[in-house]
């Protein structure tokens, strides 16, 4: 583990001086970019910019005032980007363990309070690495989100870092983060090549293997929110990988008492007031929830708990209770593994 950690830090430290320096696209972000967040990066300064080696868009709505953590923070880039998001009231605390990422994110701290129009700046970084969050001495259960952005790949131990993360998060919390996945189990061989590991590519976990972590962890519902393929565009690399497809991702994860590991039906509704800021006619909670103003639509128990147990519980009608249950909710896409026989009556499998 020392010795992935050490070639993660000379990678980022030393190999590569910007994100031109990059050798495929994988740690790139293809995503067209709304307004308010072009707005919120022309704000930050260009060497902060320029040092940026993210895989998606990792700043979810409504965070007025949230106390937010970044893992892998780098030169501090979201980090700023949520600055201006969460306000003078807010706080953002970044995470890396790359010394030269994070003097890079230091240096423009108070130069980024007086661009934003701050009294002061709601923003630290902490050298430290994301596998060893323990030894930062963070408070359990005091953030409101966590986010991180094509990093998680480059750790060894996953599950210890969700299990922290699951700590830190407040009840209602969510962890919204993107990373890299792959459509099968990446070799041993691979791991060990610095340069794919460095370009977030061998670390990549096996998509299923992700969720079986994410749910053993307590996150129990992952929700996809985007997902792009990744073509590395590098012939010599692109040999390496063989068979293997890439995946650019992002999921949010919740921490929230009472979430099924299947989606239930209990007959609930909820309808979207139009009321988060950059979302008047319509919110997306996933890539299969949308939301149009004032319209009631079905959703099963675990939407209905995202939504009503979270930051976003001011924003809907809620609709229905849980005292009727009425089997898998085939809404989200889920249905019984077996049929039934329309003669008999009777389920249509045998032993």
């Amino acid at each position: 583990m020392k010795e992935k950690h050490e070639e993660v830090q000379s990678y980022y430290g030393f190999e590569l001086s910007t994100s031109k320096d990059l050798k495929t696209n994988a740690c790139c972000t293809t995503e067209v970019l709304p307004d308010y967040i072009k707005a919120a990066l022309s704000n930050i300064h260009d060497e902060v910019l320029t040092k940026y080696y993210g895989c998606g868009i990792v700043v979810p709505d409504e965070l007025k005032g949230l106390r937010v953590l970044d893992l892998g923070s780098g030169s501090g880039r979201d980090c700023y980007i949520l600055s201006q998001l969460v306000g003078q009231e807010g706080e953002v605390i970044g995470v890396d363990m790359t010394r030269e990422q994070v003097e890079v994110a230091e240096r423009h701290i108070d130069y980024q309070a007086n661009k934003f129009g701050y009294k002061y700046s709601n923003v630290k970084f902490l050298e430290g690495n994301i596998e060893a969050l323990d030894d930062l001495n963070l408070e359990p259960n005091s953030f409101d989100l966590i986010i991180s952005n094509c990093v998680i790949n480059l750790t060894v131990n996953k599950e210890k870092v969700l299990n922290d993360v699951y700590r830190l998060l407040k009840p209602g919390g969510e962890m919204y983060f993107s990373d890299i996945y792959s459509t099968r189990r990446i070799s041993k061989e691979l791991q060990n090549d610095p340069v794919l590991w460095g370009e977030c590519l061998s670390g990549a976990l096996y998509w299923k293997d992700f969720l079986r972590i994410a749910q053993k962890t307590g996150f129990v519902d992952p929700r996809s929110v985007k997902n792009n393929r990744i073509t590395i565009e590098n012939k010599a690399i692109e040999e390496k990988c063989g068979d293997i497809q890439f995946f650019s991702v992002t999921y949010r994860l919740w921490k929230i008492e009472g979430l099924e590991d299947a989606c239930e039906d209990y007959g609930q509704a909820v309808s979207y007031n139009g009321t988060i800021e950059n979302n008047a006619s319509s919110f997306d909670l996933d890539d299969h929830h949308h939301f149009p103003k004032n319209k009631i639509m079905t959703v099963c128990g675990n939407t209905y708990l995202m939504l009503q147990g979270t930051r976003y519980k001011d924003h809907f009608k809620f609709y229905g209770n849980w005292s009727t249950h009425y089997g898998i909710y085939e809404g989200c896409g889920e249905s019984m593994p077996f049929s039934l026989n329309d003669d008999t009556g009777i389920f249509g499998s045998c032993c």
